[in-house]
């Protein structure tokens, strides 16, 4: 789960992590009381969307005074943003951040992410700020540096001390950095995340450390201990066919092909959408009904793929074991039959039951294309839209 900047900005002061003072605007009429509240004499005015890149597309513009706040405001907010995150359609920037101006000294990279290697948290760090990390792992790897936490000593002396060394900091910018790298990593633990990014992170020209800018992703799989973040989730930045899946606890993920994918097990959905690549044809979505899906989650997760439009047929397959064939086969012809279903659909049902669901599929009436495995599925459903 993502969040706004202003956001994370917002969770980081509770572990009172260092960062500029800001305001939220919704209205440019409302954007000269808000900066006022903020700094005499500099604002920087930024979008607020779910994607990097802000600046460069145009986003994030310095103001010298009130008035050139007032116009920059009215400027952003309504823009259709593009980004290299956001695709050629862009996204329409409905909220800014006004946030006081920094006189800068130096920039700096740092982030936390979960190292999936070694199961640690790890910290990363760049003396490359306000680059694109990804840039600057192309162009001069050897800029950044990563450091493990062990999780039964968290951050200690050690990890700080290289941290601060790979940045060129000693003395009291040392010190500031030490409690920086404390605070992030509890917030970082207390609240799930599965990234926290600070680009830049700069030294100011009275040799104060600020975060600049702050990316915070949740870990999806722990929101359920943290409730009260579902208040953070901002609709307009979602996918609404994402949205719609989790409300029937569906793992759905759309895509740019042409084939929609209805799978149990993230595995096996990974597999799906391999095969379909390799007979040449692209997966419209990843979607995965679980282990425990009922008639009605199967029928959803049909409606789900067959509001993109870019779908010209369908490809299911199950593997029962906990999930019951003939529990999907019945959904398959519930939702066949609720909303006329008019691509072409092939399923391949194996495990639990998957006689009594070939066999209701069978007796259905309906025209479902069955497949005796997976390699026969996937060259009937690409055989079928092709033809």
């Amino acid at each position: 789960m993502n969040i706004h900047e202003y956001q994370a900005k917002e969770l980081l002061k509770f572990f009172n992590v260092p960062i500029a003072k800001g305001a939220l605007v919704e209205d440019p009429e409302d954007a000269i009381e808000a900066a006022k509240t903020v700094s005499d004499n500099l604002w920087v005015v930024k979008a607020q969307i779910h994607a990097g890149g802000r600046g460069k597309g145009g986003g994030v513009k310095i103001a010298k005074s009130l008035e050139e706040v007032k116009s920059l405001s009215s400027e952003i907010i309504g823009m259709n943003l593009v980004t290299h995150q956001t695709g050629k359609d862009g996204k329409r920037v409905r909220k800014i951040y006004i946030e006081a101006g920094a006189d800068i000294a130096e920039e700096f990279y740092i982030s936390m992410v979960v190292d999936r290697q070694t199961s640690k948290i790890s910290f990363i760090a760049s003396t490359e700020g306000g680059v694109d990390i990804e840039e600057v792992a192309e162009k001069t790897p050897e800029k950044i540096v990563a450091v493990n936490i062990e999780p039964s000593e968290g951050v200690t002396n050690k990890e700080t001390n290289l941290i601060c060394k790979s940045l060129g900091l000693e003395g009291d910018l040392a010190n500031q950095v030490e409690d920086l790298c404390n605070n992030l990593y509890s917030a970082f633990l207390e609240n799930d995340m599965s990234l926290l990014e600070i680009n830049p992170l700069v030294i100011t020209s009275d040799r104060k450390i600020i975060c600049l800018d702050a990316k915070v992703n949740f870990d999806d799989n722990a929101l359920f201990r943290h409730p009260n973040f579902r208040e953070l989730l901002d609709p307009h930045e979602e996918d609404p066919s994402e949205l719609k899946a989790s409300e029937f606890d569906l793992s759905y993920i759309k895509l740019e092909g042409n084939i929609g994918c209805l799978v149990n097990g993230a595995g096996l959905a990974m597999a799906t959408m391999d095969i379909i690549k390799l007979y040449g044809e692209e997966p419209a979505n990843f979607l995965d009904v679980g282990g425990s899906a009922t008639k009605e989650k199967v029928t959803e997760a049909f409606k789900i793929i067959l509001s993109d439009e870019n779908v010209k047929g369908i490809l299911v397959n199950i593997f029962g074991g906990i999930m019951r064939c003939d529990v999907v086969a019945e959904g398959i012809v519930n939702a066949a039959r609720e909303i006329n279903i008019s691509v072409p659909l092939v399923v391949r049902l194996e495990g639990t039951n998957a006689e009594k669901g070939k066999k209701i599929i069978e007796d259905s009436g309906l025209t479902i294309i069955s497949g005796s495995d997976l390699d026969d599925a996937a060259k009937k459903i690409t055989k079928a839209i092709s033809g």
